[in-house]
Order: C-alpha cells, then sequence, then structure tokens
C-alpha cells in the first residue's frame, strides 16, 4: 500500500489582503477571467491548506473502502471541534448577559450538528462484510477515544471523568480535558443566567460542583415553563431556549445515527475500543442535554 509523506506547510504560506479596488483592477486585466499565474503559493491553499488535509489520510489496508470511513471520521472531528468553538463562544457571551447575541452562535451550532449528521450518510453503504475487510487493523481504536467529542459533550453538559482517563499517556489532551471538565458548561451558564434574570433557583444548584453532570431539577423546569408563557419577540430567553433545543436535537440526532451506523457495520459485536458496542450506546441516549428544557413542554 502506497503511503503519503506528511510535510508541514511551508514558512511562506502567508494569505495576503486584496482591497475591492485592487480585485476590480485585476479582473480588468485579466479580461473577467480568473487568475491564473501567482508568484507565491496559491491563495486558496494558503488559507484552507487543502494540500495539507489531503496528505492526512494514511489508510491501514488495501480495501478501496476504507477511505470513506477514515475521510468521514475526520470530517466528524473537524465538525466537533467547529461545534466546540461556537458553544465556547456561547458559553462566553451568555456568561456577559448577551442573550441576543449568544442566538447567532447556537444557531451555527445546530447547522454544524446539522452537517455532522449529514456525513453519516456516506458510510450508508457499509456491511459488516465490507468494515470486516479492515476492522482488525484499527487494534483498539475507536470513536470513543475522540478527545474532541469529550469536550463536544462536556460542553452540553454530559459529565463523566471516567472517560478522559484514556488521555492519561497524552499530557496535554488530558490536562485540556481536565480543565473542560472543571468548566461551566453551556447549561450552567444558562442556569446562573436564569437566576440573575429573577427566576428562584435554589443556591445548591448554583453553587453546585460542575464536573458533576446536572441533575434535573423542578426549579429550573418551573423557571421554563414561565418563560415560554410569555413567546413574544422581545422574550429573548424564549428565542434563547428555541436555539438550545435545537442545538440537543441535532445532537440527539447525531448519538441515534451513531447506534443505526454500529447496527448496520457491526450489529452487537463488541466494540473497538472494548465497550458493549451497541449496548453501551444506546444506554448513553438515555443522558438528555438541556433536560428541563423537554421536560417543561409536559406542563406548558
Amino acid at each position: 500500500m502506497e503511503q503519503t509523506e506528511l510535510r508541514a506547510d511551508p514558512p511562506s504560506a502567508v494569505v495576503r489582503p486584496v482591497t475591492p479596488r485592487q480585485r476590480a483592477a485585476r479582473a480588468a486585466r485579466n479580461g473577467g477571467e480568473p487568475t491564473l499565474e501567482f508568484a507565491e503559493r496559491v491563495p486558496y491553499d494558503a488559507y484552507v491548506r487543502a494540500s495539507t488535509l489531503h496528505r492526512l489520510q494514511q489508510p491501514l489496508s488495501d480495501d478501496p473502502g476504507e477511505m470513506s470511513f477514515l475521510m468521514v471520521s475526520q470530517i466528524m472531528e473537524l465538525y466537533f471541534g467547529l461545534t466546540c468553538h461556537e458553544l465556547r463562544e456561547v458559553r462566553r457571551l451568555l456568561r456577559a448577559d448577551r442573550v441576543w447575541d449568544a442566538s447567532a452562535p447556537l444557531r451555527r451550532a445546530a447547522l454544524h450538528l446539522e452537517g455532522l449528521n449529514a456525513a453519516w450518510r456516506g458510510l450508508r453503504w457499509m456491511t459488516p462484510a465490507d468494515f470486516n475487510r479492515f476492522r482488525d487493523l484499527l487494534g483498539e481504536g475507536s470513536g470513543f477515544q475522540s478527545a474532541m467529542y469529550r469536550h463536544l459533550e462536556f460542553l452540553l453538559g454530559l459529565r463523566d471523568p471516567a472517560l478522559i482517563r484514556p488521555f492519561r499517556r497524552q499530557t496535554e489532551v488530558h490536562a485540556e480535558l481536565t480543565a473542560a471538565l472543571a468548566a461551566p458548561s453551556v447549561w450552567d451558564e444558562v442556569l446562573a443566567l436564569l437566576a440573575r434574570h429573577g427566576h428562584e433557583l435554589p443556591d445548591e444548584l448554583l453553587a453546585r460542583d460542575v464536573s458533576v453532570e446536572h441533575e434535573p431539577h423542578p426549579a429550573v423546569e418551573a423557571a421554563w415553563v414561565r418563560i415560554y408563557a410569555e413567546p413574544g419577540p422581545d422574550n429573548h430567553l424564549h428565542l434563547l431556549g428555541e436555539a438550545l433545543t435545537e442545538v440537543a436535537e441535532q445532537f440527539g440526532d447525531w448519538r441515534h445515527h451513531h447506534i443505526k451506523a454500529v447496527q448496520r457495520t457491526m450489529g452487537a459485536k463488541v466494540g473497538s475500543g472494548g465497550s458493549a458496542g451497541l449496548a453501551w450506546l444506546q444506554r448513553s441516549m438515555a443522558r438528555v442535554v438541556f433536560p428541563e428544557l423537554w421536560s417543561a413542554r409536559t406542563a406548558m
């Protein structure tokens, strides 16, 4: 199997700004045709690093289907990171009481999760026989070991300290996950926001250890019932609730698609990373993101 050598991007890979006037002058010189000659690296590649991205695939077998599995996994990793980027911004804005401003990164996060869900379609061709042609070569490698997915879970409020143990030998990654576990989740910031906006939440809820997963509380549910009783455009908390619900729903859809993909490719076999595979994933679905946003709907 041919392997491609990975090379770092050259230090000269610089994106040079262009003003609208320069852009118009260049178009006039080219007669409306795109520029075909550049003194240095093609600007698109300098910005996107496309040539680097396309050297990051290192299949372990000669099976042509493995490339789909590998690249879709990498695409999902990028979406995990992008969604985390948006949720960190949401958390920062909520902490600053900028409720309206937080809606933009929340909407983007929901759309990124929608793209993440669509990525599963690229693996719908894979049967157990297809997967088995290269599965053993993965060793104990498993999506369960994705550090960025753990960051995403922590930001959404799903907390399990045991899940950072696999990264103990990767000191930098482990330190980042430990810090993420100790930091408030988006939902923790939402609860603090509700309290600042006059909703009575108990002190033990607001001062809890955020490294421990939040347990649904009737006071939080009651707050959302009150918020949704006034659905006008000036009720920014209502709009926030709907944006959060969309994120939670898209994330729930991703977990569901994950289960269906596992069923399609390996049934109820033991997972590559040593878990119970399908059964473990099904149990994880019981942990709901932003739980009181869902339970409050019964009382509305």
